[in-house]
């Protein structure tokens, strides 16, 4: 079965991204939006399996439209946002808002290919060494304390940092030579020891926190 993609995006963006997508064989772009307040009908007519959203849009932007999605779609799709990066906050808006990863619009086609297939798998996409951002200038402490109290093991903090990077448990394995049921193993006890719903809730701890800082792992 294909991976159903609907695009969310001004016209240039979505005819370059249906163009590298449909190129696919195992992709398929199902619909197209320009704005996010048409989001919701469409999902419930095509049922992407994942909804690549631009941020910023004129009516209702990215991460008002994936707040609406996840509260009010069964069976949500994943969504992977749009971004050009520069603008930290909304970023970080969108992952608080339940987003599965982003993609930058400079991407080279292989990394947009790559960011929808590992989205669509379940996995979080995060962010990639060249790119990792600053935390937003709105941070507090909390996140410091959340990581202090933690206690993260050495090991722990590797997994961490590699998943920051967006690293699939594979890849991470590969990089530590672990198994990838050990790595699993870590990345949950990660997660438990945050109190983070997934790998993105995590890994913004670490960035808010100052456990990981723009360019580390690079």
């Amino acid at each position: 079965m294909p991976i159903i993609v609907l695009i969310v995006d001004d016209a240039l963006v979505r005819a370059g991204l249906r163009a590298i997508l449909e190129a696919q064989s195992d992709i398929e772009v199902v619909g197209e939006a320009a704005d996010g307040a048409a989001v919701i009908p469409l999902v419930r007519k095509v049922k992407p399996d994942v909804v690549a959203m631009d941020v910023r849009m004129p009516l209702m932007d990215g991460i008002e439209a994936t707040r609406a999605v996840l509260r009010t779609v069964t069976d949500p799709p994943r969504i992977l946002v749009i971004t050009t990066f520069e603008e930290d906050e909304y970023v970080y808006g969108a992952l608080r808002a339940g987003a599965d990863g982003f993609l930058l619009k400079r991407a080279r086609p292989t990394e947009i290919v790559h960011a929808v297939r590992i989205v669509a798998e379940g996995e979080s996409l995060l962010f990639p060494p060249c790119c990792a951002p600053s935390p937003p200038r709105t941070a507090t402490n909390r996140p410091r304390r959340a990581l202090e109290k933690a206690a993260l093991t050495e090991r722990e903090g590797q997994v961490l940092q590699f998943v920051a990077r967006g690293l699939t448990n594979a890849e991470i394995a590969a990089e530590l030579h672990l198994g990838t049921e050990t790595v699993k193993t870590h990345v949950s006890a990660v997660l438990a020891k945050l109190g983070a719903r997934d790998r993105v809730q995590a890994v913004i701890t670490a960035y808010e926190s100052g456990f990981i800082t723009a360019g580390a792992g690079e």
